[in-house]
């Protein structure tokens, strides 16, 4: 914050273990007190191993979806700042691409959130951007009153300057993100961004893996048999004619020639 330009007096800080909601400000109970916030920003470690007890699936900010599992806390960082969120706010997440996929009560919890219109938009960023793991992460954007029945992807993961170490996002390519979110295009962009409809998510069983909706593969090039034939020909004749040719210089300085066919195998 402070590297931001954001004065100490204007915010505050706490050190303490979010999954366990130490912070006793999170932890009032009356509705009128209840801290909500406009917006929601999180960059939690990735696919942390934790230690539900039996008491957790009865916590307020886990009951209504389910429990995140014991092997990865990463819906569990998610659930716990959807849960202060205004019901007019934003929240942005950064989180590894399994929990677009994964099964179990994860998958519970992505078709939870998708029925309830929350998920709203999917970004892709490129491999290797942090300096902690070289795995490509994605972006999650939540609301909890989202208009539209339907989730934007963006796929980011080839845009990007490449570093000696990490890779990095230029202005041009962050501003080109924020323009497709903002504008959220009704019409898809080739290999980069589509809105897909609800049922088409559904049919997909709920599963967000971004490449399934945007893909960046290139169209195979279409080939020319009849060019292509007319080449190999072509390149035949030129074999005969250079090898003749070759074989009247061997005769010439009294050498065995290169036979004029190639021999059967």
């Amino acid at each position: 914050m402070l590297l931001h330009g954001v004065k100490d007096a204007e915010f505050e800080i706490f050190h303490g273990d979010t999954l366990d909601n130490e912070w006793d400000l999170f932890r009032e109970q009356n509705p009128a007190k209840k801290p909500k916030f406009d917006a929601v920003v999180a960059n939690p470690p990735f696919s942390l191993r934790w230690s539900p007890g039996e008491e957790t699936g009865k916590d307020v900010r886990f009951k209504s979806h389910g429990v995140a599992p014991k092997s990865a806390a990463d819906f569990a960082f998610l659930l716990h700042g959807f849960h202060y969120l205004k019901d007019d706010g934003v929240m942005a997440i950064i989180l590894p691409h399994g929990v677009l996929f994964r099964g179990g009560v994860e998958a519970r919890i992505r078709k939870k959130l998708l029925d309830d219109s929350c998920i709203d938009t999917v970004i892709g960023l490129p491999a290797n951007l942090f300096y902690s793991t070289g795995i490509p992460v994605c972006i999650l954007v939540l609301k909890k009153c989202k208009k539209p029945d339907d989730v934007l992807f963006i796929n980011a993961s080839e845009h990007f300057e490449k570093g000696k170490r990490q890779n990095q996002l230029t202005k041009d390519h962050i501003q080109k993100i924020i323009d497709t979110y903002i504008e959220r295009p009704e019409e898809p962009v080739e290999r980069y961004a589509r809105r897909v409809g609800m049922d088409e998510i559904i049919e997909n069983d709920y599963n967000l893996n971004i490449t399934r909706y945007v893909s960046t593969a290139e169209a195979e090039p279409i080939i020319d048999l009849r060019k292509t034939h007319d080449a190999i020909v072509a390149a035949d004749k030129d074999i005969h004619t250079m090898t003749a040719k070759h074989n009247e210089f061997l005769k010439q300085l009294g050498l065995p020639t290169l036979p004029a066919e190639h021999p059967e195998k």
